[in-house]
């Protein structure tokens, strides 16, 4: 039986090796399936490692406080409103000290922040970007180091200052090899002086990339743009173990302002979670995409597997004059579709895996081995399942009838 199943391998590679091109294109669908899904499902992978590395080196104490409510039915992450539309600002400074004055003893600092929009223009260079305006503490709780120079301090907030903090990749888009600290930039039609660039931060698909961000004092923000209210409170608890207390402590003393449904206070393993759920269902969903590549590729397996069956059709007679069963003609060519879409597979996982060190530059992505034994199980799979009907048909032909065939 051994030599009879190696004899039955080579007789279906020799088969395959005869007709290369054919064969190529026979496999294409599966190659295309195979990279498809592993790619997809690479980068959905990817997103969600870093985002998760992205919320660790926060550390496990930070509490958020956002308006409305961002994770309810019908709205925001989960919803069909969008997450600004159920996010509408109604913060203000004066409730960020009054969190802070309540809860003394379990939250260590807190900052506020608010958003805008404006160009920037150092030269001849202009840039649109996104202004973030935020307290003097701002770097200090959400782990964000200067690079060059240094973060603007609460006399220059006091004060209205303009002084800017630029994210890495606006600083060298607009100065290039030039240090931009203590060079001035106008943005918009005033003139503010670069105290600081910021550690190379990144971005996430999907996802804002903070290395394009401007940040300057929060009250700056207020009096240049004709800002009032804040977009969000991050607190930093004083100790990971203080975090549903602290939540708690936020949620009472902001009470005082606010009903219930017009803010929302979650820490970063609530959103965490949120995130990777949408993620997960978005790469389920684009694996599926991908994987009707494979059906294609079964189907496109099957038909010429059937072709091959009309076209060797003595061969078939003939192996049976000599005594091959029915059971080694149906394994003989389940082999055949097998191999097809197994080597298909190979080069598809190849393929993805070239492809996801390609983008990588671009977008997280993390080839995973459940996404390489998912698909390559499936492209397997594929090619016994789509098989079977030509070599059923080519184990039942008569041999007398096969040996008359032209």
């Amino acid at each position: 039986m051994n030599i009879n199943l190696k004899n039955t391998f080579l007789i279906a590679i020799k088969a395959i090796a005869v007709n290369k091109g054919r064969a190529f294109l026979t496999m294409l669908g599966v190659i295309i399936g195979v990279s498809s899904v592993v790619l997809l499902i690479s980068i959905g992978a990817g997103l969600q490692a870093y985002i998760s590395d992205q919320f660790a080196s926060l550390g496990g104490n930070i509490i958020f406080v956002s308006p409305g409510n961002p994770f309810g039915e019908g709205s925001g992450f989960s919803g069909e409103s969008s997450f600004i539309e159920s996010t509408k600002p109604v913060l203000k400074r004066s409730y960020l000290n009054q969190v802070l004055r309540d809860n003394r003893g379990i939250i260590r600092a807190g900052v506020a922040s608010g958003f805008s929009t404006g160009e920037a223009k150092y030269r001849e260079i202009t840039k649109r970007i996104t202004l973030y305006g935020v307290t003097a503490n701002y770097g200090e709780v959400v782990k964000m180091e200067t690079e060059k120079g240094k973060w603007f301090d609460e006399a220059s907030e006091s004060r209205s200052e303009r002084v800017v903090v630029l994210g890495n990749g606006i600083a060298e888009e607009l100065f290039g090899k030039i240090d931009p600290v203590g060079k001035r930039i106008r943005i918009e039609s005033r003139t503010y002086t670069v105290s600081g660039v910021l550690m190379k931060q990144g971005g996430s698909f999907g996802g804002p990339n903070f290395d394009n961000y401007v940040y300057l004092p929060l009250n700056t923000l207020f009096d240049d743009f004709n800002i009032e209210l804040i977009d969000s409170f991050t607190f930093e608890a004083v100790d990971q173990n203080d975090v549903e207390s602290a939540k708690a402590g936020v949620e009472k003393s902001l009470s005082k302002f606010l009903d219930d449904d017009e803010f929302t206070v979650f820490d970063q393993t609530q959103l965490l979670d949120t995130i990777n759920s949408i993620l997960g269902t978005l790469t389920i969903a684009l694996g599926g995409i991908g994987a009707i590549s494979l059906i294609v590729g079964g189907i496109g397996i099957m038909n010429i597997m059937l072709v091959s069956v009309t076209e060797r059709t003595r061969e078939i007679g003939l192996r049976k004059a000599l005594g091959a069963t029915p059971n080694q003609i149906l394994f003989q060519f389940l082999i055949e579709s097998a191999l097809l879409s197994v080597i298909g597979g190979l080069i598809g996982l190849g393929i993805a895996y070239l492809g996801s060190l390609a983008i990588q530059a671009f977008f997280p992505a993390k080839v995973t081995m459940e996404a390489v034994l998912l698909a390559f199980g499936v492209s397997a799979a594929v090619g016994i399942i789509f098989g079977v009907a030509p070599a059923r048909r080519a184990s039942r032909l008569s041999p007398i009838e096969a040996l008359r065939y032209e």
